[in-house]
Formats: C-alpha cells, structure tokens, sequence
C-alpha cells in the first residue's frame, strides 16, 4: 500500500504534451515509493459506495431483528466492492512473479472474506457472516482510503515540481512577416519564430526580447522572489510570467531544449534515483512477505484464531518503514526547487549534509562578474553628480563594460544624459567627445597625459589599482575634473552566506581564482575568507581540491560552470552558479543554484541535515510500529478493523512528518504581490522595479 505520486501515474498514462505513453520496464521500480510492485487503482468514489454498503449492513442489523440476512448480503456486496481492486492488484503483481506487501492485505481480506463465507454450511449459514463480511469491508476501506490520503499527501508534496509541467502554455502568438499575429501551438514553435508576449501571459520558449519593455516573474525558474525588468537584448525563459509591457521575442529554444525543459527533466530524473538506504531495503524487501507469511501460519498455529492472523497481516504492512525516505526526499526536492535548487540525484541531499569543506571560484561566484562603479572622486569644487554626468554622457555610444557601469550608476540616481558630439573612441586607452559643446577626455592617465593634461594625475588617487580597481579620469576643455574607481564588486549575501557555512559546522572555506594575488586578497578580505589562492589555472584549481580531499575532507565546489567544470568534476559535490540557461552549468555540476543568491548553500547544507533527521524519525518510527503492531496482534490485544486502523495511522504520521520539509526555506523567499494587469480597461499597470545594489 505505497504511495501512489503524481510521477508514477505520469509514468503510466501519456504525458499531455506528448503523445507516447511511457511505462515502467520489466523490474523497474516506482519512482516514489522506491519499489517493485503494482499500485492499487484507488477510486473514491468506488471505495465509498462500498462503504455505503457495509455501513448499510450495520444499520439493517442493528435497527431489524430479522435482517440478519439482508445485513450480510449488504456486507458482502460492500467487501466485493472494496475488496476487488487489493485482489486483483495483488494477482498482477503475482502474474509478474513479483511477492510484494499487496498480497499481505489481499490475503488478510480474503481470510476475513472466507470466513464469513464458511459459515455457509450451516442452517442459517449465510446470515451468520455478516460480521465477517464487515470485517473484510472494513479492513479494505481503511486500506483504500490510505492508500487515497497518502496520494494525495504526497501531491501536495510535489506541488512546486509539478506545477513546472503546467507553466508553458499550450497556445503561443506568433507574429507573421507582414506583422500580424497568429494563435499557434506551442509544439508548433521553431527556433527563429517570433512571438508577442502580452502582460500576464506565461513565456512559450526561451528567446531574445527584440522590442518592448516588461518585467518578469523568474521565481520558477530563479528563485528570485522579485519581478526582474527586462528589455531588447535581454534572453527571457519559457515558463516565466511577463507581468507588464508587450513584447516581440525571438525564440532561441523550444520544447524539451527551453531551460523549464531540462529543469524538469533534471528533476523527474532526481526523483527515479535512489539512497544507498533505499537500495538495501529493496535488496531485503523480498524476503520480508514470506516471513510475514510463515509468522502468521505460526499464530495460526498455536492459537487457531484466524483473526489474530488476518490482524498480523495488516498490521506487518511495512508502509511507515517503506515510505521513511521516499516521502523525505520528496519534500526535500520540492523545497529545493522552489528556491531554485536543482538536484540531479537524491544520493546528493544526503551528501550536502556531510560536506565539511567548501571552495569557492571567485568571479562570477563570491563576485557579480561585472565592473560596478565604487568611488567618485571629483577634485576641486567639481560635484560627484557633475561628473559621473559627463563621464556617462560621453561614454553613451560606448560598449566597453565601464560605460556600462557609469551608465547603470546614471539610470539608478536618475541623473539625465546628453547626447555627446564627435564622438570617438580609441581602443584600450579612452574616448573623446564633446559634451555640452565642450571637449570631455575620458581613460587611462596616460590617456589624458596625451592628450595634453598636465595635472600629476596620481597625487589624487588613494587606491590600488593592483587589487582590482580599475581607473578612468575625467578631463573637460583642458582641465583635469577627477577620477572615477570601479571594480568587479562582492556580491552583498556572500559574507553572511559563508559565516553561516562556518556556523552550521563547516570546517574549511577556500578561494580558488585566476585573478591577481591582490585582487583575490581584497575579495577574501571583504567577504571573510582566511584561505586564498591566486593566479590559478584550471589544473591548479582541479589539483587544489584533490590535495584537500587526500586530508580527509568532504569537498563542495562552488563556481560558475562554464570555467570551472574540471574543478567542479574533482569535488564530491560540484554546485553551480547561475545556471538559468546555461547548458554547460547545468550538465557540468551536481547540483546546479538557478540563481546567483549564495544564501542558498547554508540553506542546502541546513535541509540535507534536516531531511537525514527526518528520514531516521520516520525509519526508527516504521521499525518500532511493525513490531509493536505484530506483538499486539499475535497476543490478540488487536483486532482486525483496529489493525487496519493503526496501519494508516503509521503511515500518515510518516507522510506528514516528511511533508514538514516542504515549507524549509520560506525565509529566503518573502511574498511579494504583483499588480495584475488591468482586464479590459485598456491600461498597462505600471513596471514593478527590479532592485538595484548600491555601489560601494
């Protein structure tokens, strides 16, 4: 009597975006409960109807003194109906040559069965079994309505996973090339489509925003809790919800190739793997029926009570200890993957929480990947907004990533630009244009040395630009205005994401990079690192972590997987960064962050620690409740009905016990409501912002 998920059915009926049906393979096991068998068909209501009978039979023998026999009529007709699906799953499982615990229930309800029926050779025979009959019904309808609860319980469960399957829609609105749009089907869609996205509407693929403005709920695919903004240039993902704005995309990925597609499929795959915990119990699963079988022939034996049997077949019904891990790592996965998490095999949420040791990549991990502006340093009586104004207006036309940072710093301070005239720009030196009608000269000291300031540029400046700083001066009509310091920034969770590491009992962090002894010394500094090392190549790095792991250590690495996927390789765990579309990140770690939100390592170390607490609660529980139950039925301190009773009892304990892990990391994730487009007004409800770190 396992649970019966929403993955097994999946497994047994046609996907509904896919036409080919799928089932198990000879011997394969179910996904969920971890185990070969067949799962009863559990109807409602059928199992409820049959219960309309046997509360029937009740009722005719209680309120009648000659309905004896239309009481037992009525509790036979009911344990037919509430007997037939355990039975007939029971000989599917014996047509495969598979012994399962199916048939332990199937045999309790044909005891109960046959022993009302026995009592047909007697002068009143068939009125005697009634309260056979009921038993049968009885114990069959609590089994059933488990085997329901426990189903849905464990839906419940995956409900962040599933809910993946639903979040690309069916239809699409592809633009034609004379402009106009036409309702396709998402299966429809090839690379190079292009296709309007309405607000509200849930993006059909992954693709390029080629126009318009919006801001998008990622929380699917990143874990982010807020709407980021996105605009032309910008890749969206299939599965994400345009909250605003409409926009005309460029599809790069469709179907199974989208992001959504190969997070689900990672994660449909986590769940068909096992724990090392969960193979031995298969292992010894086999033997487990028969004994069952010999013990009650045992008590049949000695006391000639065939309800004390039938009690110890129901009751030996292992559900609690069956469904000790599954259900865990269930909950587990879906807590997980809510915040963005993915785990490619279960086995590595048993890892995490033995991992000791940490090393971190450093850029595009422990920093953002990209330049940032961090200090502003006008000299004279020239004002910090004065001169980030010109220094952005110049570099408007530019692509060089210090534009791009003067530009963002610009937009966030709501500091309006002009447009710059003559502009020009040489290569690795700086750029020239006039602003405002005077010359502005942007760069390298050097630069401005050349181009006829004189002013002893390096008497101003107060930082080092060997520790990752990089540098621009600003000069307007001859006259030196100040500098500008910009640098590849520390992402503002990591030093709490690693003092928590540290305080959940990790024993060693390290970072590992490419970059300058300096610039790593800084980077360490400002995030809390003691261990650093530099000027590393990738062999460097693979070499780094197998040394540590030869010490003893249980090694998570953290990098960005595009770079660093030999280093990722060598650990016991490799996780990483920012994989929402990227296929290298994906495919090159164990467990892939969709996002870049460090605060999710403590946080995966905390749920693999507490999910190994829940399995051993479950596990222990499972063990003491068989043979506590097996005591009382053999002594007859149980019966049947009561047996049936505390076998359901035992395994909701267990489901529920599991399904506490669901809610984990809740923290991480505050509610944030975003405003609903306006339906027929004619309105656009206005962008919710993104947030924006501040420079230092």
């Amino acid at each position: 009597m396992q649970v019966t998920s929403l993955l097994s059915r999946q497994e047994h009926t046609p996907h509904r975006h896919d036409a080919r049906p799928h089932h198990h393979a000879e011997g394969e096991s179910c996904a969920t409960c971890g185990h070969d068998h067949e799962h009863i068909p559990v109807h409602l209501t059928q199992t409820l109807v049959g219960m309309m009978f046997i509360v029937n039979s009740f009722l005719v023998n209680w309120l009648f003194d000659g309905g004896r026999l239309v009481a037992s009529a009525s509790a036979m007709i009911g344990a037919l109906i509430l007997g037939a699906p355990i039975i007939r799953t029971a000989v599917k499982d014996l047509s495969r040559g598979i012994l399962s615990i199916n048939e332990l229930v199937a045999i309790a309800v044909l005891a109960s069965f046959g022993k009302g029926a026995a009592a047909l050779g007697s002068a009143e025979g068939f009125a005697y079994g009634v309260g056979d009959y009921q038993t049968a019904g009885i114990v069959a309808f609590f089994m059933l309505m488990g085997e329901i609860i426990e189903t849905r319980t464990a839906a419940g469960a995956r409900a962040s996973i599933e809910s993946l399957i639903k979040l690309t829609p069916t239809k699409a609105r592809r633009v034609r090339a004379d402009g106009t749009e036409e309702e396709v089907p998402v299966a429809e869609l090839r690379v190079g489509d292009v296709i309007r996205i309405r607000p509200g509407d849930n993006v059909a693929a992954d693709g390029l925003i080629l126009s318009g403005e919006g801001s998008f709920n990622q929380a699917t695919i990143t874990g982010e809790s807020l709407p980021v903004d996105k605009k032309p240039g910008d890749q969206v993902f299939a599965g994400t919800q345009n909250l605003t704005g409409v926009l005309e995309v460029r599809v790069t990925k469709a179907g199974e190739d989208t992001t959504l597609g190969r997070v689900r499929e990672l994660i449909l795959a986590a769940e068909k793997t096992k724990l090392p915990f969960m193979r031995i119990v298969d292992q010894y699963m086999v033997y487990y029926t028969p004994f069952v079988l010999v013990l009650g022939a045992l008590v049949w034996a000695f006391t000639h009570d065939l309800n004390r049997v039938i009690s110890v077949l129901v009751v030996a019904c292992p559900c609690a200890f069956i469904l000790a891990s599954p259900t865990a790592m269930v909950a587990a996965l879906s807590a997980a993957a809510r915040l963005g998490i993915l785990i490619k095999n279960v086995a590595d949420i048993e890892l995490a929480a033995r991992i000791n040791a940490f090393i971190f990549d450093k850029t595009g991990t422990l920093t953002t990947g990209r330049l940032a502006v961090s200090r502003l340093a006008p000299v004279g009586d020239t004002k910090p907004a004065e001169l980030l104004r010109l220094a952005a207006s110049a570099e408007k036309y530019s692509n060089h990533p210090t534009a791009k940072a003067l530009a963002e710093l610009a937009q966030e301070v709501g500091l309006p630009l002009v447009e710059p005239q003559n502009f020009k720009e040489t290569a690795g030196r700086g750029i020239r244009a006039r602003v405002d009608g005077a010359e502005v000269v942007i760069g390298r000291a050097q630069w401005l040395r050349d181009s006829g300031i004189t002013e002893d540029l390096d008497r101003h400046v107060d930082l080092n630009e060997t520790e990752g700083f990089s540098l621009i001066h600003v000069a307007r009509d001859g006259r030196y205005l100040g500098w500008i310091g910009l640098r590849d920034q520390t992402r503002p969770e990591a030093k709490g994401a690693l003092a928590d590491l540290l305080q959940s009992g990790v024993r060693r962090i390290a970072m590992v990079s490419g970059d300058r002894q300096p610039v790593a010394a800084r980077v360490a500094r400002e995030i809390g690192c003691e261990e650093v090392m530099a000027e590393c190549l990738p062999q460097d790095k693979v070499e780094f972590v197998r040394q540590m792991r030869a010490k003893g250590y249980r090694v998570a690495v953290v990098g960005d997987g595009v770079n660093d996927a030999p280093a990722l390789a060598a650990g016991d765990m490799g996780i990483a960064m920012g994989a929402a579309g990227s296929e290298v990140a994906i495919h090159s770690a164990t467990i892939a962050l969709m996002n870049n939100d460090l605060r999710r390592l403590p946080f995966l170390v905390r749920l693999s620690r507490l999910t190994r607490n829940v399995i051993n609660q479950n596990f222990l529980f499972g063990v003491f409740f068989i043979i506590g139950g097996l005591t009382l039925a053999a002594f007859g301190y149980i019966n049947p009905i009561l047996a049936a009773i505390m076998h359901n009892a035992g395994s909701l304990i267990v489901v529920f016990n599991s399904a506490r892990l669901v809610r984990e990391g809740e923290e991480l994730e505050p509610f944030q409501a975003p405003a609903a487009p306006a339906t027929g007004s004619g309105t656009t409800p206005s962008p919710t912002p993104a947030p924006v770190a501040q420079p230092a």
